[in-house]
């Protein structure tokens, strides 16, 4: 199936889930951060034309008044919740994880309520004090798991954004203390800033695999990936083993620049799995490239190698 190229324009950070009732749900970073709006559509091409709904507006001041970042869309125990990050006007890059829960069974119609920042458990003193965005959430074998990326290095000059999982107490809190998943080892990770970023969970074959995306956000952008056997202690780091090199990065032949921070689904034949991930379709940018519109929303077609490998070639 041919997917719509880009699917949405001006949608960075795409997040897409298929629900029971047989929609597909989208939402993402819009240009001007203030805003977070869903749509939906019985197939993955109707939602280029889906009409957005906005389901929250910022705060003038204060906690959620600034930077409106990577909002996700989560079904869990009968309830639909949206994590997202935001800064506030007074201190634009005091960013931190926060989470929305509706109060209806239509997430388009709501009413959505603020549930505040997302809390650490009770015997972890750091997580979420620093710079913390790109939340994502799934479920284990009964389980259910948080996934952020979190800068540490406050004060020793060198800041680096690292990838952390904790085990969840509820959707607004976790249970565990948070163990860092990665941290920015390799030169493709360190272009710009040191970063990792951008988590998403994808299963098949046996094993866990997160996608994450690395360094700055211009053409340099690019998506690594974890791995770890589904038996395995995933709060362990050593379970856990990273790819030597991207995954996907920049093609400049199909004018895909810094493709990144992507989410999974799956396609209307229920077995296809589908990379939603966005890029610009150009290289040079004028002025800070956090502020460049034209990070556009893709879809690829998720392919497998022998032993199971998610292999990204859009």
């Amino acid at each position: 199936m041919k997917y719509n190229d880009p699917l949405i324009p001006q949608r960075a950070d795409p997040y897409v889930y298929r629900h029971t009732d047989g929609y597909y749900y989208f939402t993402g970073s819009v240009p001007t951060y203030d805003v977070i709006e869903l749509r939906r559509s019985r197939t993955i091409n109707g939602l280029s034309d889906a009409e957005p709904v906005v389901i929250w507006r910022k705060h003038e001041s204060g906690p959620m008044s600034k930077h409106i970042w990577a909002p996700e869309l989560h079904f869990i125990d009968g309830k639909w919740y949206i994590y997202f990050a935001a800064g506030r006007a007074e201190s634009i890059w005091d960013i931190h994880p926060y989470v929305l829960e509706c109060q209806g069974e239509d997430p388009l119609v709501g009413p959505w309520v603020e549930c505040g920042m997302m809390r650490r458990a009770d015997t972890d003193t750091t997580s979420f004090s620093g710079f913390s965005l790109d939340a994502t959430t799934f479920e284990h074998r009964g389980e259910r798991y948080f996934i952020w990326a979190e800068k540490t290095g406050f004060g020793s000059g060198l800041l680096a954004s690292n990838l952390y999982i904790a085990k969840m107490e509820s959707p607004t809190k976790l249970k565990t203390d948070a163990i860092q998943l990665s941290t920015p080892d390799y030169d493709w990770e360190r272009v710009g800033f040191w970063v990792d970023e951008g988590p998403a969970v994808l299963k098949h074959g046996g094993k866990i695999y997160v996608t994450f995306s690395a360094s700055a956000t211009g053409a340099c952008y690019c998506m690594g990936m974890l791995e770890a056997s589904e038996d395995a202690d995933l709060l362990d780091r050593n379970s856990w083993r990273k790819s030597r090199y991207p995954v996907l990065k920049s093609i400049p032949e199909k004018n895909i620049y810094g493709p990144g921070h992507n989410s999974f689904t799956v396609a209307e034949d229920g077995v296809t799995t589908l990379c939603i991930y966005h890029a610009r379709p150009y290289e040079k940018i004028v002025g800070d490239p956090l502020y460049d519109p034209n990070r556009h929303a893709r879809v690829l077609e998720v392919r497998f190698a022998d032993d199971g490998t998610p292999i990204f070639e859009p």
